[in-house]
């Protein structure tokens, strides 16, 4: 495996306090080690990222033989691209398609995989350690769900990780419940689905014993409780101090609900203030996710840590579109150091002053923008090996 090309150098933490390093000469250990130390800071500045950015670039580009082909075929190498916002961004769906990973895959400590289409091709992301997506996971959940409480008692929503090892949710909610939750923290969900009775018993002992109390979970398992409540004629207030988080929409569920539909039968069904009702909007394909600060109004405004930046594209042409205006989202996330930083989403928004709205999936022309891109990737990727 290559290394980094050398362009700059940047200053890594290690156990011997701060050391100056060239990255020329990084191993895939150090690498993380720089990022980790990265992860840890406080926040960056606009070139502190970028260089970052482009250091990942330049290896990726040597090292991901599908992308290098990739960038080659538009004209775009380590040499050329000056910033972040020029590196070329990977269509999600080509995860399904091809390897996309700098080291050999059957060395990766664990794979994530997408959720099955009608086609049944899963996208499968290819972590050779899991050190900086945990603590990508833990820093920015610290920060923005727990908000200065180091712990709170749980209950999660979702199958618990030895059930789903291929998925980023069950690690993500894994994560959440063996770092921040009490001791007394559940999972509700086993393989024959939502025990509603425990869910309802952990309900009422929550709202009983005063202490704050949050819930995770699927957005659809979320729905699923409303039902059942609706059925039973029954509501509950949670402690102040409560929290919920929500994630992944409902694509693919037998039932949609708008948003403000959806956020409004969580706070008069549980209590809990739509302020305080939190969506996490994360993807297989990265290694970080985005919060809002409630949903008090919807959509919220998404926004990510200093280790991911986010643009808005026009779908057809690739062009930033101005501020306000919507196109599809493209996330550059340095916590994808194994794969590619920047990631060509399905996914609708418009930036904000503080991150961005989400208006759900393409549709119509932009959709057929978004599979061209698919498409163009795949066939240049591929023609690597005619």
């Amino acid at each position: 495996m290559k290394h980094f090309a050398a362009r700059k150098v940047l200053f890594c933490e290690s156990g011997m306090g701060i050391e100056q390093k060239g990255l020329e000469n990084m191993t895939q250990q150090e690498i993380v080690e720089c990022l980790l130390s990265f992860i840890n800071k406080e926040t960056s500045s606009e070139d502190e990222f970028n260089e970052y950015a482009l250091q990942l670039f330049a290896y990726q580009y040597e090292n991901n033989l599908p992308y290098r082909t990739y960038c080659r075929q538009k004209g775009k190498t380590a040499r050329t691209v000056k910033t972040w916002r020029d590196i070329p961004a990977v269509p999600i769906n080509a995860f399904k398609e091809l390897t996309l990973s700098c080291t050999p895959p059957e060395q990766a400590e664990r794979v994530f995989m997408t959720s099955g289409t009608t086609k049944g091709v899963r996208g499968k992301h290819y972590h050779p350690t899991l050190k900086v997506y945990d603590q990508s996971m833990i820093v920015n959940f610290q920060k923005r769900f727990m908000k200065g409480r180091d712990k709170i008692k749980m209950g999660i929503l979702f199958p618990a990780e030895e059930d789903m090892p291929n998925s980023s949710l069950a690690h993500y909610l894994a994560l959440a419940i063996n770092v921040f939750g009490t001791e007394d923290s559940q999972y509700f969900v086993n393989r024959g689905g939502l025990d509603m009775d425990r869910l309802l018993a952990g309900l009422e002992q929550a709202e009983q014993s005063g202490e704050p109390y949050a819930l995770l979970g699927a957005s659809f398992s979320f729905v699923h409780l409303f039902e059942e409540l609706a059925k039973r004629g029954k509501t509950f207030r949670l402690p102040d101090g409560s929290r919920i988080l929500d994630t992944g929409g409902f694509k693919n569920q037998s039932r949609e609900m708008g948003l403000d539909e959806f956020y409004d039968a969580l706070s008069a069904y549980l209590g809990v203030p739509r302020r305080a009702c939190i969506n996490m909007y994360g993807m297989t394909e990265l290694s970080t996710q985005f919060y809002d600060n409630g949903n008090e109004t919807v959509p919220s405004v998404k926004s990510g840590p200093h280790w991911i930046r986010t643009r808005v594209i026009h779908p057809l042409t690739g062009e930033e579109m101005p501020k306000g205006e919507r196109g599809v989202l493209v996330h550059c996330d340095l916590g994808n150091f194994n794969s590619v930083t920047t990631i060509l989403t399905e996914d609708m928004g418009v930036e904000t002053d503080d991150g961005f709205r989400l208006f759900g999936r393409v549709q119509g022309a932009e959709a057929k923008g978004c599979s061209i891109a698919v498409e163009e990737f795949i066939r240049a990727a591929k023609g690597m090996s005619e």
